[in-house]
């Protein structure tokens, strides 16, 4: 059996995603399949490397160091042909964070900042609580697949966009973007001078025959114009232990976002002890666990899909990367209120409600396959239950 297939039981380890069902749904009944961490164990080397650094003892602070720098620097280059400099790096608990600071260090309040609706909920927020304005360039749905409406996207930049939050892979609708796609949307921004804030955080979770491209990897000039924002804590279900980093190849611009750091209390070298151990132990043992965890999740994309479009009138949105499936489920005749309490009383499953991401996801529902296959049939089974009953 693989270590894939193994169910492990989260609930009484203040798992967010298990312990915190009733306050989410208002029920005990649900599976959950919603918020974005795996029901899979860490690769057994990060264990090893996280129980013999408990064992020292000791927690003091720790720094990052050469070693550390270079895993992520070797990982970049091996998995996505990007190569980056040590000096380029700064660290910070998590891409939202970072975010923050980032929309703070190169924005003023009033600005207008432009993301790609339906998408990660967080933007919106990261956004708004500094007083910005949020500008959408709304996703344009072909059948099953979505594209950019570059004629749109420039008009919203024209209008005076300071900054353009990049979902990249997109969450929630799975677009690993193309070369063409991604230098089209740079080669508008550096028009414009826009600054582009890459989150990158699905960057590992890429489904065979698909590529995933660092938008600052294409040039030198686009490099200057872009932070880019990456961590092991998707790819390797690290997301508890608060691991992250910003690739920043323009001095200015990194100097700009590290004073930003700092103002807000960061240290832009520094990790929690638990962080910086995982990291590196998971940038330099993790692959082969992370090939084995891509083909576990593209059967499980592939399963889902053909059991809800053969059994029901749900429709799948054909998905390249992230572990999360974005489902259409507007042949149900329900608004997005009666949708959501649909899956949850009457389907039984906890899942990320679509309008969550904004408008454009009304219909939709977001399901998290980073699970056991026996967990995700039991979700996918109780859904085909519920709308045959309807």
């Amino acid at each position: 059996m693989s270590i894939f297939d193994e169910v492990h039981d989260r609930k009484n380890t203040r798992s967010m995603k298990w312990d915190m069902i009733h306050d989410v749904f208002q029920s005990t009944e649900v599976l959950p399949m919603w918020v974005a961490d795996m029901d899979f164990r860490a690769p057994q080397e990060v264990n090893d490397a996280l129980i013999k650094r408990a064992e020292h003892g000791i927690y003091g602070y720790t720094a990052i160091d050469q070693d550390v720098k270079g895993s992520v620097i070797n990982w970049i280059s091996r998995r996505h042909d990007w190569q980056i400099n040590a000096e380029w790096l700064s660290f910070s608990p998590g891409v939202v964070n970072s975010l923050h600071m980032a929309v703070q260090a190169f924005t003023e309040p009033g600005d207008k900042v432009l993301i790609q609706s339906p998408v990660y909920t967080p933007f919106y927020r990261v956004i708004k609580a500094h007083n910005r304005e949020v500008v959408i360039n709304s996703l344009v749905r072909e059948k099953d697949y979505y594209q950019i409406d570059f004629e749109d996207f420039e008009e919203k930049l024209k209008s005076g966009v300071k900054a353009f939050i990049l979902c990249s892979p997109h969450n929630p609708v799975g677009r690993v973007w193309k070369k063409e796609e991604l230098q089209e949307m740079a080669r508008l921004c550096l028009k414009y001078g826009v600054v582009i804030l890459s989150d990158e955080i699905h960057a590992d979770l890429v489904f065979p025959g698909e590529k995933h491209i660092p938008i600052a990897s294409l040039s030198d000039e686009i490099a200057d114009q872009s932070l880019t924002f990456m961590a092991p804590s998707k790819t390797f279900n690290l997301a508890g232990l608060e691991v992250s980093y910003i690739i920043t190849p323009n001095n200015e611009k990194r100097n700009k976002f590290k004073a930003q750091m700092t103002e807000q209390g960061y240290h832009p070298n520094g990790l929690n002890t638990m962080a910086n151990t995982a990291l590196e132990a998971a940038y330099t043992h993790g692959e082969p666990w992370l090939e084995e965890l891509i083909t576990v999740l593209n059967s499980h994309k592939n399963y889902v899909t053909e059991m809800l479009e053969a059994h029901t009138t749900l429709k799948v949105i054909r998905s390249e990367g992230t572990y999360l499936v974005w489902i259409d489920c507007s042949s149900l005749g329900l608004d997005s209120k009666e949708l959501k309490e649909f899956m949850i009383h009457e389907a039984k499953v906890g899942l990320n409600a679509g309008i969550d991401y904004g408008e454009e996801g009304a219909l939709f529902m977001r399901m998290n396959i980073a699970c056991p296959r026996a967990t995700l049939e039991e979700g996918v089974n109780r859904i085909i239950q519920a709308v045959n009953s309807q």
